[in-house]
């Protein structure tokens, strides 16, 4: 596990975003439904306990929103990384309609 900071990682990933501090990166998924949000949540786990680094995130209906530092490097590292580009993968194949619009209200 190497530190790469949220500058770097960032140069990697699209629609990411720096914690305030910058020892994390940050995204927010939407989903069609609830249901897919759940089943990218699990996909996400299984890697996750595979790789022995778990996320911090919060789910409210079809919105999941991830955060991912290493906190015994302190910073982002490439677990992150590769968890934050599985995570862009798997919600890739589960068809996000649009990551970047804003919630109906």
């Amino acid at each position: 596990m190497d530190i790469v900071g949220s500058g770097t990682a960032l140069q990697h990933l699209e629609s990411w975003t720096a914690s305030q501090d910058g020892k994390a990166i940050m995204r927010e998924f939407k989903f069609d439904s609830f249901i897919t949000a759940f089943s990218f949540m699990t996909a996400c786990a299984i890697k996750a306990e595979k790789m022995n680094h778990h996320p911090e995130w919060f789910n409210v209906y079809n919105t999941v929103k991830v955060e991912l530092t290493t906190h015994d490097a302190g910073d982002v590292t490439t677990l992150d990384l590769e968890l934050a580009v599985f995570m862009d993968m798997q919600a890739g194949a589960l068809s996000v309609p649009d990551n970047e619009a804003e919630a109906d209200e």
